[in-house]
């Protein structure tokens, strides 16, 4: 325990360091899985395979998003820069680990009835930290708090500005994985050209969206490592 609290902060700092880099090689992996999903020319069965795999690369990719948050959260505490601290960072811990919960139930009941609840909870949970994020986020590069942006301390509330809105292409992509779960179902009644173009259609938008994704990923990284101002 002595250890773990005079070396708290490069633990942290370590641990934010690999969710980082499962987010980021999380998403670059979806993303070439995805070439083979959408591939009429492959067996149906192949492709679904190819699917399932991505869903099994996306949750480490969830699991870093979701622990970036925390994460930076109770660094910023200890770097002085994010006020709330105590009893609101026990709170939070335990709000990431119901989180967690949800997101690797939903995981682990894919193709089950329960995963559309538990998944329709996890989206939820996006829609409602995404605004607050950018409000706080905003409210504190301006000057109004909660985080404290004076002479060196602005990368903190930019970082989280960059954060949330990831957060906000990361939502569209799961918009895309949910009609792929849709329409897979419709291709295994027979062949549907209808159904081909939709999946075509979703997965150009999701990628287009990608490189805009990871530029926010690598911004974010950047102020968290660099605190340029």
């Amino acid at each position: 325990m002595e250890f773990l609290a005079s070396n708290e902060l490069a633990i942290l700092r370590w641990l934010h360091i690999v969710a980082m880099v499962y987010w980021l090689g999380g998403e670059w992996g979806v993303f070439q899985t995805s070439y083979k999903v959408v591939n009429p020319k492959l067996p149906l069965e192949e492709r679904m395979r190819h699917m399932d795999t991505a869903y099994r690369i996306d949750i480490m990719a969830r699991t870093g998003i979701i622990s970036l948050l925390p994460l930076g959260l109770h660094m910023g505490h200890l770097w002085g820069v994010q006020p709330l601290g105590g009893g609101w960072l026990v709170a939070m811990w335990i709000l990431w680990a119901t989180w967690m919960a949800i997101t690797w139930g939903a995981f682990a009941n894919r193709g089950k009835p329960l995963f559309k609840l538990l998944s329709g909870i996890e989206d939820w949970t996006r829609y409602l930290l995404i605004p607050t994020l950018l409000v706080i986020s905003l409210s504190s590069l301006s000057g109004h708090g909660p985080f404290l942006a004076e002479t060196g301390q602005k990368w903190y509330a930019a970082k989280i500005l960059t954060y949330s809105l990831a957060l906000i292409i990361g939502v569209v992509l799961r918009l895309v994985m949910h009609e792929w779960q849709k329409l897979f179902p419709v291709l295994a009644a027979g062949p549907n050209p209808e159904v081909e173009t939709r999946l075509e259609k979703s997965i150009s938008i999701g990628r287009g969206i990608a490189y805009l994704y990871w530029i926010l990923i690598l911004t974010t990284a950047f102020f968290g490592a660099v605190k340029p101002f």
